[in-house]
Protein backbone atom coordinates (compact mmCIF):
# COMPACT_ATOMS: atom_id res chain seq x y z
CA UNK A 1 0.00 0.00 0.00
CA UNK A 2 2.99 2.52 -0.04
CA UNK A 3 2.15 3.70 -3.46
CA UNK A 4 -1.16 4.54 -2.73
CA UNK A 5 -2.38 7.98 -1.29
CA UNK A 6 -5.92 8.59 0.68
CA UNK A 7 -7.36 9.31 -2.64
CA UNK A 8 -7.04 6.30 -3.91
CA UNK A 9 -7.67 4.40 -0.32
CA UNK A 10 -11.21 6.23 -0.77
CA UNK A 11 -11.46 5.03 -4.83
CA UNK A 12 -10.83 1.59 -3.35
CA UNK A 13 -13.41 1.59 -0.33
CA UNK A 14 -16.59 2.84 -2.55
CA UNK A 15 -15.56 0.53 -5.39
CA UNK A 16 -15.30 -2.21 -3.08
CA UNK A 17 -18.63 -1.23 -1.07
CA UNK A 18 -20.08 -0.93 -4.68
CA UNK A 19 -18.41 -1.76 -7.94
CA UNK A 20 -21.46 -0.86 -10.15
CA UNK A 21 -20.68 3.09 -8.99
CA UNK A 22 -20.34 5.21 -11.30
CA UNK A 23 -16.87 7.50 -11.68
CA UNK A 24 -19.26 10.77 -11.80
CA UNK A 25 -20.91 9.44 -8.04
CA UNK A 26 -16.76 9.08 -6.64
CA UNK A 27 -15.54 12.17 -8.19
CA UNK A 28 -18.67 13.91 -5.77
CA UNK A 29 -18.01 11.78 -2.55
CA UNK A 30 -14.24 12.39 -2.75
CA UNK A 31 -14.40 15.91 -3.94
CA UNK A 32 -12.29 15.74 -7.26
CA UNK A 33 -13.43 15.70 -10.56
CA UNK A 34 -14.26 13.05 -13.28
CA UNK A 35 -11.19 12.85 -14.84
CA UNK A 36 -8.87 12.03 -12.19
CA UNK A 37 -10.75 9.62 -10.54
CA UNK A 38 -11.14 7.83 -14.02
CA UNK A 39 -7.27 7.95 -14.35
CA UNK A 40 -6.24 6.84 -10.50
CA UNK A 41 -8.75 4.07 -11.11
CA UNK A 42 -7.57 2.50 -14.08
CA UNK A 43 -3.59 3.12 -12.84
CA UNK A 44 -5.31 0.80 -9.56
CA UNK A 45 -6.70 -1.33 -13.05
CA UNK A 46 -2.96 -1.67 -14.24
CA UNK A 47 -0.93 -2.10 -11.20
CA UNK A 48 -3.35 -5.33 -10.18
CA UNK A 49 -4.68 -3.02 -7.04
CA UNK A 50 -8.35 -3.77 -8.74
CA UNK A 51 -8.23 -7.43 -10.20
CA UNK A 52 -11.66 -7.27 -11.59
CA UNK A 53 -15.19 -6.60 -11.42
CA UNK A 54 -17.83 -9.15 -10.32
CA UNK A 55 -21.42 -9.62 -9.26
CA UNK A 56 -22.13 -10.94 -6.42
CA UNK A 57 -25.35 -13.74 -6.85
CA UNK A 58 -27.61 -15.25 -4.14
CA UNK A 59 -26.51 -18.64 -3.53
CA UNK A 60 -29.49 -20.05 -1.88
CA UNK A 61 -31.76 -18.48 -4.54
CA UNK A 62 -29.65 -20.33 -7.18
CA UNK A 63 -30.07 -23.69 -5.55
CA UNK A 64 -27.47 -23.98 -3.99
CA UNK A 65 -28.32 -24.09 -0.11
CA UNK A 66 -25.67 -26.11 1.27
CA UNK A 67 -22.23 -25.05 2.37
CA UNK A 68 -19.48 -27.06 3.34
CA UNK A 69 -16.24 -26.54 4.63
CA UNK A 70 -14.16 -29.48 3.47
CA UNK A 71 -10.60 -29.77 5.21
CA UNK A 72 -8.24 -32.51 3.37
CA UNK A 73 -5.10 -34.37 3.98
CA UNK A 74 -3.22 -35.99 1.27
CA UNK A 75 -1.67 -39.23 1.57
CA UNK A 76 2.06 -38.25 0.31
CA UNK A 77 3.35 -34.87 0.01
CA UNK A 78 5.92 -33.98 -2.92
CA UNK A 79 5.58 -31.10 -5.49
CA UNK A 80 4.11 -33.43 -8.40
CA UNK A 81 1.31 -34.68 -6.25
CA UNK A 82 0.21 -31.09 -4.43
CA UNK A 83 0.26 -29.93 -8.41
CA UNK A 84 -1.87 -32.72 -9.58
CA UNK A 85 -4.35 -31.87 -6.58
CA UNK A 86 -4.86 -28.33 -7.25
CA UNK A 87 -5.48 -29.38 -11.17
CA UNK A 88 -8.57 -31.67 -10.38
CA UNK A 89 -9.49 -28.89 -7.63
CA UNK A 90 -9.64 -26.03 -10.28
CA UNK A 91 -11.76 -28.52 -12.52
CA UNK A 92 -14.59 -29.04 -9.60
CA UNK A 93 -17.37 -26.27 -9.86
CA UNK A 94 -18.75 -26.91 -6.49
CA UNK A 95 -15.54 -26.08 -4.86
CA UNK A 96 -15.90 -22.16 -5.14
CA UNK A 97 -12.61 -21.49 -2.67
CA UNK A 98 -9.76 -23.76 -2.09
CA UNK A 99 -6.76 -22.59 0.36
CA UNK A 100 -3.42 -24.57 0.92
CA UNK A 101 -3.20 -24.35 4.91
CA UNK A 102 -1.22 -24.96 7.79
CA UNK A 103 -1.76 -27.32 11.11
CA UNK A 104 -3.81 -30.73 10.51
CA UNK A 105 -5.03 -30.40 7.20
CA UNK A 106 -3.41 -29.61 4.51
CA UNK A 107 -6.16 -27.88 2.25
CA UNK A 108 -9.49 -25.73 2.88
CA UNK A 109 -12.74 -26.28 0.73
CA UNK A 110 -15.60 -23.85 0.69
CA UNK A 111 -17.65 -26.52 -1.52
CA UNK A 112 -21.53 -25.40 -2.34
CA UNK A 113 -24.16 -27.95 -3.46
CA UNK A 114 -27.93 -28.15 -3.45
CA UNK A 115 -28.50 -30.42 -0.62
CA UNK A 116 -26.90 -33.09 1.81
CA UNK A 117 -27.41 -35.99 -1.03
CA UNK A 118 -25.34 -33.89 -3.37
CA UNK A 119 -23.02 -33.50 -1.15
CA UNK A 120 -23.03 -36.92 -1.11
CA UNK A 121 -22.89 -37.60 -4.68
CA UNK A 122 -19.86 -34.90 -4.83
CA UNK A 123 -17.61 -36.76 -1.91
CA UNK A 124 -17.88 -40.16 -3.54
CA UNK A 125 -17.84 -39.10 -7.16
CA UNK A 126 -15.86 -36.28 -7.44
CA UNK A 127 -13.37 -36.25 -4.06
CA UNK A 128 -13.91 -40.26 -4.25
CA UNK A 129 -11.84 -39.54 -7.62
CA UNK A 130 -9.13 -37.92 -6.84
CA UNK A 131 -5.79 -39.88 -5.61
CA UNK A 132 -3.99 -39.50 -2.92
CA UNK A 133 -6.63 -37.48 -0.32
CA UNK A 134 -5.96 -39.20 2.97
CA UNK A 135 -8.80 -38.17 4.72
CA UNK A 136 -11.68 -35.29 4.22
CA UNK A 137 -13.59 -33.82 7.24
CA UNK A 138 -16.78 -31.82 6.51
CA UNK A 139 -18.57 -29.14 8.42
CA UNK A 140 -22.02 -28.04 7.35
CA UNK A 141 -22.90 -24.15 7.73
CA UNK A 142 -25.83 -23.89 9.80
CA UNK A 143 -26.39 -20.12 9.01
CA UNK A 144 -24.18 -17.27 7.65
CA UNK A 145 -23.03 -14.45 10.24
CA UNK A 146 -21.01 -12.35 8.12
CA UNK A 147 -20.03 -12.65 4.75
CA UNK A 148 -17.42 -9.90 3.29
CA UNK A 149 -15.61 -9.77 0.34
CA UNK A 150 -14.38 -6.63 1.14
CA UNK A 151 -10.24 -6.30 2.20
CA UNK A 152 -9.59 -4.80 5.14
CA UNK A 153 -8.37 -0.92 4.36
Amino acid sequence: MRDLDKMDVKILRLLQEDSDITTKEIAQKIHLSTTPVYERIKKLEQQGYIKKYVAVLDREKLDRDLMVFCNITLKEHSKAIGHQFVKDILSLKEVTECYNVSGDYDFLLKVMVKDMRAYQDFVLNNLGEIENIGSAHSTFVMGEIKQSYEVPL
